[in-house]
Parts: structure tokens; C-alpha cells; sequence
């Protein structure tokens, strides 16, 4: 994951972390406890190396230390502070913390910096995973225990722990030798022997020596790896089966749709700008013009599907006019690349200064299934109406993932309008089932796809078509 200013970008696709249904596959998390300095970090680092997962969160419970006000910062500079007891870490935070990475759910991670025992105003944004990894030295307190799969407990002698500890208290943070002697032995060892070599008897793995113990990593690493196995599927493939499962049997027609969806009326018109833009000879300037005129119809029906409230306002001839105005201040507009990004031109043209995100999802040549690898969403969407634009919808599995997304950002179902020019049978009965709240804005409704997960009739590839490139 590299992040940039607002960006998020996947350089190696992430897979659907939820089901066919949308329904969130849980993260399988790994609880790593030990005394201080026992090499629960190197433990931990071993295990993502040898899992070969891209989507491994590691989470030190050091980040969730509290803040010390004036007193306890003097007592922290004459190593007179106790760090190493439960009520000196934010477990509150850790666990609502826990809870949403469970649940496949972007968190921000306080950054504590041990020179001034104070957090840094900046946070580090986890975006979900499929295993998480929670290690810390009270990792086992009684409140975080419900959200692990795997605990590990890291034994390591008391000898070599203080060693390690020295070193690095010393050179990563900017102590003394007499203050960390200080601090062990009036806080460190009395703490271990208090709170955390008890917890030894919770733990469903002991990992003696630390990352220095390639058996006991790797048993761990199986038993991930088979718990990881057990909740994999194909997804798309997946949607498709479903699909076509629920609709046999049920005559060949469009008439039976969920609430949920909206159809622009099929007039002369709109029959019209269809005729263009599903025509193989049209030429691409045209493809481009008739396409918008769609697009704009499009987003302009949805628009009036938001909420609206009466206001009475006095026109030039000082008269009063019973009217309508939108009930909504927060609007944005998210588009899935490449094809949704062609419909930004119309919404920006229908509503001034709105802001837009975007999410790119492409499908792997290899496993066939959607993967995400770019993600940049306006401020406060949470807050925000979502018109989610994608220029066609087969089996809906981008338009889950986009979805999931948007949810997994606290955005509100009922607040989410996903705007196609063209949406086939299958993928609305995906989407509408998975999500019921989600508005289903289209032109026109195509009964079928393909073994390739190609509409048809349909337009052909969208994006190639509008931007002129060649499928590959």
C-alpha cells in the first residue's frame, strides 16, 4: 500500500475481503503478548514473511500509550512514570480499533513518539486486511481477547530481554543507562511478573526465544494459512452462479425488480441515444456526444431522487413562489475507474463545486476476480448523499466492492445512488440483494451476460470505446 497526501494506492490488487452476498468476511487476527523486549515485533515480522499475504495489518499496541499531562511528563523525564501497567494504554481506542479491522474496515492509528511521551497530531490510516496482527505487552487483557482467532505468547529469558531492552531504549529513544536500569527494576519486571506471565495460560501457542524459533513460527503460519484457505472463493463467478440460480425459472423479462431500482421512462428519445451508442459502426466522436447527452439525463433524474423540502421564495414581480429545494448540503460524486470517470463532466455540470472521489477496480487476468488498487475519497463522506457512477454494470462485482467501500467508510446505505447508463438482470439482483438500501439509477436495463461477464446485448467495452484504445 503507498499512501500520498489523500491517496490510497494498492500496488498489488486487493481481493474481495466480503462475501457474494457483500456480507464482510472477518479478519482473521493474531494477538502477540510477551514481556518487554521479548521479540514479539520480530515475531510478528517473521510471520508476515513467511504467510507471502499482501493484505497483513500490524498493529503495536506502544501506538495506543495515553497522553501525560504536565505532572506525569516531569515524572516520564526522571524515569519515575510507570508505563507498564494496563491502565497507562487507551483500550477503549484499541478495542473499537480492533473491532473495526476485524471487520474489514479502515482505522486510523495513533503515533507515538517516546521522546515526548506525547501522540503526534498525525495518524497512519490502515485501510482493513485479511489477517491482522496485534502485538503488545498487555495485548491479553480481558477486553481485547473476543477479537482474536490466534494468541502467541512470545517466552523469552529475563536476561536477554533487559539486554534488548538497553539497546533499544538507548539508541531508538533517547534514554540513559541508569534510567532504564530505574525503570526495570521499579516497573518493568514487577509488571511482567504481575500482569503478563499470567496470561500465559490464555495463550493457544508459546513461542519460546522469539523470532529466533522457526518451528514454532512456522506452526503458526500453518494454522493461518488453513483458517485463511477455509474462507477462500471465487467471487465473480460466484455472483454469476447465484444469479443465475434466483432467476431460474422466472420468464425472460425485466418487470420483476427489486424496489430498489429506478429506470429512466423509455421514451423515443432515450430509445434514441441508444440506438447510437449501441451501434459497432458509430464513430467514437459520436459515441462521445450521444453518450453524454445519456449521462446527463441520467444524473439529472437521479439528482431528483434525493430529498427534497418546500420553500417559498418572492420572484421579480415581488409574487410568492411554492417551491422545491434540495434537503441535503452534502453532495459527492465517486466514480469507478476508468468508465465512471467519463460521467464526472456531467455531475460537475449539475451541481457547482461538487467534490469528487474515485476508486479504481480492475479485474485479475489470472483468478478472473475484481481487485482493488487506487482509492481517494472526498473529506467527511460519511456525511455525505453518494452518487457512485460507473458507465455499465454486468455482474455487479465492482459495483459490491464500491459499495463495501463506501460502507466501510461509515458512508450510510440509504445515502448511496449508483448511477449506470446500461445495468444487466444478474448484476441488480447482486446488488439489490446484497445491499437493499443502495438506489439503483439507470437508462435502461440488459437482460444477460456472458461466460466473459460481457452485457448483452450491451455497448461493447465502454472505456475503449469512449477513450479510443484497443482491448487487450
Amino acid at each position: 500500500v503507498v499512501r500520498s497526501g489523500k491517496r490510497i494506492i494498492f500496488t498489488s490488487g486487493r481481493p474481495p475481503w466480503y462475501d457474494s452476498s457483500g456480507q464482510l468476511k472477518e479478519a482473521f487476527v493474531i494477538g502477540i503478548t510477551g514481556g518487554s523486549a521479548s521479540g514479539k515485533t520480530s515475531v510478528a515480522k517473521k510471520i508476515i514473511e513467511a504467510l507471502d499475504v499482501p493484505w497483513v495489518s500490524l498493529i503495536c499496541m506502544d501506538s495506543f500509550y495515553k497522553e501525560l499531562n504536565k505532572e506525569e511528563l516531569q515524572q516520564a523525564k526522571d524515569c519515575n512514570y510507570n508505563f507498564d501497567l494496563p491502565t497507562s494504554f487507551d483500550l477503549e481506542l484499541i478495542a473499537s480499533t480492533m473491532k473495526r479491522l476485524r471487520e474489514g474496515k479502515n482505522v486510523e492509528i495513533p503515533i507515538y513518539n517516546f521522546t515526548k511521551h506525547q501522540r503526534d497530531k498525525k495518524k497512519k490510516t490502515i485501510y482493513g486486511a485479511n489477517v491482522v496482527i496485534f502485538e503488545g505487552i498487555f495485548a491479553f487483557q480481558p477486553e481485547l481477547l473476543k477479537f482474536m482467532d490466534c494468541k502467541v505468547f512470545v517466552d523469552t529469558d529475563s536476561d536477554i530481554r533487559l539486554a534488548r531492552r538497553l539497546r533499544r531504549d538507548i539508541l531508538e529513544r533517547g534514554r540513559d543507562v541508569r534510567g532504564v536500569l530505574k525503570q526495570y527494576m521499579t516497573f518493568v519486571k514487577p509488571a511482567y511478573d504481575l500482569y503478563i506471565d499470567t496470561t500465559k495460560n490464555v495463550a493457544d501457542i508459546i513461542v519460546p526465544r522469539g523470532g529466533e524459533n522457526e518451528v514454532g513460527v512456522n506452526l503458526i503460519v500453518n494454522l493461518i494459512n488453513q483458517r485463511l484457505q477455509e474462507r477462500g472463493f471465487l467471487f465473480r463467478s460466484q455472483l454469476k452462479q447465484n444469479m443465475q440460480h434466483q432467476l431460474s425459472g422466472q420468464p425472460s423479462t425485466t418487470g420483476n425488480l427489486p424496489p430498489s431500482v429506478r429506470v429512466i421512462d423509455r421514451t423515443s428519445h432515450i430509445i434514441g441515444l441508444h440506438t447510437f451508442i449501441r451501434n459497432k459502426d458509430t464513430t467514437r466522436d459520436e459515441f462521445i456526444f450521444y453518450s453524454r447527452r445519456l449521462m446527463r439525463i441520467l444524473i439529472e433524474f437521479a439528482l431528483s431522487l434525493l430529498p427534497f423540502k418546500k420553500v417559498t421564495i418572492d420572484t421579480p414581480q415581488n409574487i410568492k413562489y411554492e417551491g422545491m429545494r434540495m434537503n441535503s448540503n452534502n453532495i459527492c460524486g465517486v466514480s469507478i475507474l476508468r468508465a465512471g470517470e467519463t460521467m464526472e463532466p456531467a455531475l460537475c455540470d449539475v451541481c457547482k463545486d461538487i467534490s469528487i472521489g474515485k476508486i479504481l477496480i480492475q479485474t485479475n487476468n489470472e483468478t478472473g476476480e475484481p481487485e482493488l488498487h487506487y482509492l481517494r475519497l472526498p473529506r467527511n463522506i460519511k456525511d455525505s448523499h453518494v452518487i457512485l457512477m460507473d458507465a455499465t454494470m454486468a455482474t455487479g462485482a465492482a459495483a459490491l466492492m464500491a459499495i463495501r467501500i463506501l460502507l466501510d467508510h461509515d458512508v450510510l446505505d440509504e445515502n448511496i445512488l449508483l448511477i449506470s447508463l446500461v445495468m444487466a438482470l444478474p448484476g441488480i439482483h447482486a446488488v439489490a440483494y446484497a445491499f437493499p438500501g443502495v438506489q439503483l439509477v439507470t437508462t435502461e436495463i440488459d437482460k444477460d451476460i456472458n461466460d466473459s461477464f460481457h452485457i448483452l446485448p450491451g455497448i461493447g467495452n465502454f472505456g475503449d470505446r469512449y477513450f479510443g484504445t484497443e482491448p487487450l
